[in-house]
């Protein structure tokens, strides 16, 4: 099936429609023949960024290789309904099954969806998803919160983390869109959703401390868990702990490292709430990044300048930033993938004897 999809548009000051075209061209290179996407040339892989990329690659309209992407995720998938954390070409490089990796499938096809409207293709993979959020919400503890992950041997990690639980709302909440668009019923998602999204926005305790993490910072407002006012006071509380202006956000709050991935993750945290300005001049800070082939380096270092992993440039890294231009541009109808408006406001479920009760998600 051929659909059409328009031309990524241009960000003024951070890049232009072609550079981006250039950005496309350069992730569908890195793909092999069964379609795996890794970090880099003769790099490893991992499920979730494979998404990412996958995203990447529907957005700049390459389907035949999104549709591969996808095709890996279903040749890959385990019986349990899960992916290995990482992958080398074709042999297993870290057994670890990690929750969140294997909840990312559903947004992306739900991404898929929405750039394409191709339910046929989502329909194929349908049993993908259900295996994967199976697998997922198995593991969610009695807090509502979700185990991280299972180690090589089997052994679920006794904690969660928090950025990985926010995505895993985020990933749930399309998954339950993917549900209604193919007309199968998931009641225990919706209920998984509700638990997860109250621990997410109203108990940041219950989670493993990683607050020196810049992705611990936005991801329960860019899951849309944290809305309205407690999403802006969460924003405002680490602004000046995680961007460093006129640089980019800092992946880890103690060190002048910049990374392109979390300053375009921040600049769609802030198209999600609605602070568009605010996002297109975060979103100037990934354009030092660029190399003229189209990839972007995976962090600098300040004040040198220096690129830190040295000479690293990411598939997930260029892939982050054309899903950000393509949310500032409103390219293609993935655009407001992340907006808190679009999948709607999600249900509260306290567990019971919660001291906060039935909170909303969305203060006054």
């Amino acid at each position: 099936m051929r659909v059409p999809t328009r031309s990524l548009g241009p960000v003024p000051g951070a890049v232009t429609g072609r550079e981006l075209a250039d950005t496309v061209t350069y992730l569908a290179s890195l793909q092999r023949r069964d379609g795996q996407l890794p970090w880099y040339p003769g790099g490893h892989c991992d499920p979730w960024n494979h998404v990412e990329v996958a995203m990447a690659l529907t957005a700049g309209g390459r389907l035949d290789e999104a549709r591969a992407a996808y095709q890996w995720l279903a040749d890959t998938q385990l019986g349990d309904g899960s992916w290995f954390n990482y992958y080398l070409n074709d042999r297993v490089k870290d057994a670890r099954l990690d929750t969140n990796v294997c909840a990312y499938a559903a947004t992306g096809l739900y991404h898929y969806l929405l750039v394409t409207g191709d339910v046929d293709f989502v329909t194929t993979h349908w049993p993908m998803v259900e295996r994967a959020m199976a697998f997922v919400v198995r593991w969610q503890m009695v807090d509502g919160t979700i185990r991280w992950s299972l180690d090589a041997q089997g052994r679920a990690e006794s904690y969660a983390l928090l950025t990985g639980s926010s995505s895993i709302f985020h990933s749930l909440r399309c998954a339950v869109a993917l549900a209604e668009r193919v007309e199968v019923a998931h009641p225990e998602w919706e209920l998984a959703l509700a638990r997860l999204g109250h621990a997410v926005a109203h108990h940041p305790g219950a989670f493993a401390p990683k607050n020196e993490f810049a992705m611990d910072w936005y991801y329960p407002v860019f899951s849309g868990a944290l809305r309205g006012a407690g999403a802006e006071r969460r924003l405002a509380d680490g602004w000046d702990r995680h961007v460093m202006s006129p640089f980019g956000v800092r992946c880890v709050s103690t060190n002048d490292w910049v990374t392109a991935a979390e300053t375009a993750e921040c600049v769609l945290t802030l198209d999600a709430v609605g602070r568009g300005e605010a996002a297109r001049e975060l979103f100037c800070a990934t354009r030092p990044h660029r190399r003229e082939d189209g990839a972007y380096w995976t962090g600098l270092a300040y004040p040198s300048g220096r690129t830190f992993p040295h000479r690293e440039a990411t598939s997930y890294t260029a892939a982050a930033v054309v899903l950000a231009a393509d949310a500032l541009s409103s390219s293609t109808g993935g655009a407001c993938l992340f907006r808190h408006d679009h999948l709607g406001s999600p249900l509260d479920l306290p567990e019971p004897g919660c001291p906060l009760g039935r909170a909303p998600l969305e203060d006054p």
